[in-house]
Order: C-alpha cells, then structure tokens, then sequence
C-alpha cells in the first residue's frame, strides 16, 4: 500500500509540473495552406483574365522614350522602360542586325500589328490587351482580345506533332514540369514581328514557353527562343502576369481589321481629278 501511494504522489507530482509549464495538452499539428489554388487534377489552376504590366510589346530590351510621327504627339511616341530580355541581349546573326533596324525605320507601317495580323508567340502574350486561360484536362486554350487570337494547347500528344501548316500562331504542345506548364510552340510562318522595335524571327523559330503560379493572382511568364536561321543561340526573356480582379472583368474582341484599310490599300484607291 506504501508503494501505491508513493506512486500516486509522483504521478500527481509530474502533471502539476507539466501544467505549470504549461504542457499539459499536446501542441496542435500547424496545418501548411497550398498558397497556389489547384484545379480538379491537382495542377495549379491557371483558370482566368491574365495581363502583363510593362513596355515589353514596345521594345523587348531597355529603351528610352522616342518619338514617332510628329503628327499623331504623343499618341504615336514609345515610352521608356525596362527590358525583359535576360541579360539584356538579344543574340541576332549579323544580317539580321541590319533587317532589325530596317524594321525599325518602317515600323509604323510594316509592324504586322498594325495590320492587324494576329500576333504570333510570343508577343500575344505581353501585348497591352488581356487574354484568357481556360484550363481542361487534354486541352488548354487561351483566347486573346487582340484580332480575335486564341491557340490550342494539346496536353494528350506523347510526342509533339508537326503543324499541319505554317501559320501566326503556330502549333501548342504543353506539359507539367512540377507545377510549372511548360509549352512548346513551333510550325510559325515567320511573318510575326516581336514587338514594335522590329525584333523578330523566321519561320524556323522554336518557342517553350514557361507558366509558373507565384500566388493566386500573379505568374511568372518565361519564353525561350531558338531560330538558327536569325540568331546565334536561344535567349529568354521573362516576366510577370497579373490576374484581372475586377468582379466584371472579360476579354473584349478587339475587331480592328477595319481600322486598317487606308493603311493597307488607301495606296489602291482610283486617284480623280485632272
């Protein structure tokens, strides 16, 4: 019986010193939140209105503020910004240094966008107009305001196949490394410009594309480019989406066809007078 009791004194003895310090319930497990919302497979939910903030679709590299037509002021100017070219170079063969600049010099007439062609990859992407991801199993597909745009992204091909066509937008064929999509486009006809610098390709350019959810509403965007035919070896250039987060927020058809026809045939119109 002494040694019962004994017992039961040292047991009454340790919870005292454990409520004293205050351990007398074990600590809760902390529960880790996802930071990045997550679609029905387990992806990351790229669902949604996406734009970049920047002067990207001006110039891919850094730029100063240059004019443009005296008579369109500061409408036809080019702001300045940063550049999104890692490490600030584009790698051009030599010919295609001077093409650059002849570009440059027609560029508000010769840029394809305006003509409104569609914008080709990757400059769809960072133009000023918001675009739309809708994210499904075997297929992505993301619908751009500008010139009615949209591409396919085929997420069930084991092995990417040649487009059928040289087309603006080329062929998509995507993946998941971790939780990053990662796209691979090609078969382009090589008539898209970059930006309005005149950067640009061939129809031999290769594009993989990289989107990475950083939080629910910003994503980080990477392009590669290889094109052997205009550039010495491929370049990067990187950037940050942004979520739309206005409750009516939607891409608006940006029909601008139209709006070029002077520029386009005004030089076919039958010429009057004496």
């Amino acid at each position: 019986m002494r040694r019962m009791r004994n017992r039961i004194v040292k047991a009454i003895v340790v919870v005292l010193v454990m409520a004293s310090a205050g351990c007398t319930t074990p600590e809760k497990t902390q529960i880790v939140e996802d930071p990045l919302p997550r679609a029905f497979d387990g992806k990351p939910d790229l669902n949604g209105i996406w734009q970049t903030i920047g002067t990207a679709n001006w110039n891919l590299q850094d730029h100063s503020a240059a004019a443009g037509p005296p008579e369109l002021g500061a409408f036809g100017a080019t702001p300045p910004g940063k550049g999104v070219v890692v490490n600030g170079e584009i790698p051009y063969q030599e010919w295609a240094v001077e093409q650059r600049a002849q570009n440059f010099t027609s560029r508000f007439r010769e840029d394809p966008e305006a003509k409104c062609y569609l914008p080709g990859v990757p400059r769809a992407t960072y133009l000023p107009h918001p675009f739309q991801i809708l994210q499904g199993g075997p297929k992505i597909m993301i619908v751009y305001g500008f010139a009615e745009a949209n591409r396919t992204i085929h997420m069930d091909k084991a092995s990417p196949e040649p487009a059928p066509i040289d087309s603006w937008m080329g062929r998509s064929h995507g993946h998941w490394d971790g939780d990053t999509l990662v796209v691979d486009a090609a078969g382009f006809n090589g008539q898209s410009w970059l930006d309005r610098a005149g950067n640009f390709a061939s129809d031999t350019l290769v594009v993989e594309e990289r989107y990475t959810l950083l939080d629910r509403n910003s994503m980080r965007y990477e392009a590669t480019l290889a094109d052997p035919s205009v550039y010495t070896r491929p370049w990067k250039i990187s950037m940050p989406l942004y979520r739309r987060l206005e409750a009516d927020a939607e891409v608006l058809e940006y029909k601008c066809v139209e709006f070029t026809e002077e520029l386009l045939y005004g030089h076919l119109r039958r010429q009057t007078g004496g």
